[in-house]
């Protein structure tokens, strides 16, 4: 095997005789190689030297193949795409999937954990969609997506619960203690209310205070939650999340939760995926490492 290996020609003669064949042209394999036009005429000249047939005939313009070249050519052809195919199972290439989320999905939990999951599945290329526009699995080219509602969200369509939503209200420890609790009725007319596209405040305030409670009347509104949760962290008021959206910052005492109160309104977040998936193993990967990542949310 050892004495087969050293009679071949040299690699890179046999790769600018497969280059120029394809081209007929010295110059146009050249450019392809990244080399001299010299230099490929060289190196297939060593190569005819070596095996002691004329491959090509050389015209003023072009090239012709002789009938040995011909035959040639081929056979070093699928010889160079069995190297590549072999090369390819050594090391696959990243498998791409594509997830549809919302922005505020997006930003409070999936961006954060992505070194984990990069790390647990250096083999998927994960592109994340974030809008809060309902991706299309087919036109927009979506093999996965985050959903908030109830199921079903569509035939054909297959939905596992991701988390169930709980709305608690989050402010900053230090607005707490600058303002006081407010879970008494007295110090909550001092909070701003920060709302989002959801605006839940309404549900909230009648669940926490069923007697009622005055506001200040002062509300900023977001279309985003993750830019209420933002203002809350800065001091500017109380928002209502989903507590899955803020446990980090609970965790951390970025935020704080003070009141109690927890609503359900009956939508929760889903995933959601084609029944016959364009990359079904992929899918399966990413489904699994976000249900994972949910239940230690």
């Amino acid at each position: 095997m050892a004495d087969g290996i050293r009679r071949l020609p040299p690699l890179n003669a046999l790769r600018a005789f497969e280059v120029a064949a394809r081209h007929l042209n010295f110059r146009l394999a050249a450019d392809e190689l990244g080399v001299t036009q010299g230099a490929v005429a060289q190196q297939v000249r060593g190569l005819e030297a070596a095996l002691g047939l004329k491959l090509f005939e050389r015209h003023t313009r072009t090239l012709a193949l002789t009938e040995a070249g011909r035959s040639y050519v081929g056979t070093i052809g699928r010889a160079f795409e069995l190297i590549v195919e072999a090369t390819h199972a050594l090391k696959p290439e990243p498998r791409h999937l594509t997830i549809s989320v919302t922005p505020s999905f997006a930003s409070r939990f999936l961006i954060p954990r992505l070194p984990g999951f990069t790390e647990a599945h250096p083999d998927i290329d994960l592109r994340i969609l974030a809008t809060d526009r309902i991706s299309n699995f087919q036109t927009d080219a979506v093999d996965l997506a985050v959903r908030y509602g109830r199921p079903p969200f569509g035939p054909g369509l297959i939905a596992d619960l991701l988390f169930e939503q709980v709305v608690v209200a989050v402010a900053s420890p230090l607005l707490i203690e600058k303002l006081g609790p407010p879970e008494r009725p007295e110090n909550l007319r001092h909070y701003a209310l920060l709302h989002d596209s959801h605006d839940f405040w309404p549900q909230f305030l009648d669940l926490a205070f069923p007697g009622g409670a005055a506001t200040s009347g002062k509300n900023i509104r977001f279309n985003q939650t993750s830019l209420a949760i933002e203002a809350a962290a800065a001091g500017q008021g109380l928002a209502l999340a989903s507590l899955f959206f803020v446990t980090d910052d609970l965790a951390s005492h970025r935020l704080v939760r003070p009141l109690t109160t927890e609503l359900r309104v009956g939508a929760d977040f889903y995933l959601v995926s084609p029944r016959k998936p364009r990359h079904p193993a992929a899918v399966l990967d990413v489904r699994e490492w976000l249900s994972k990542a949910g239940t230690r949310a």
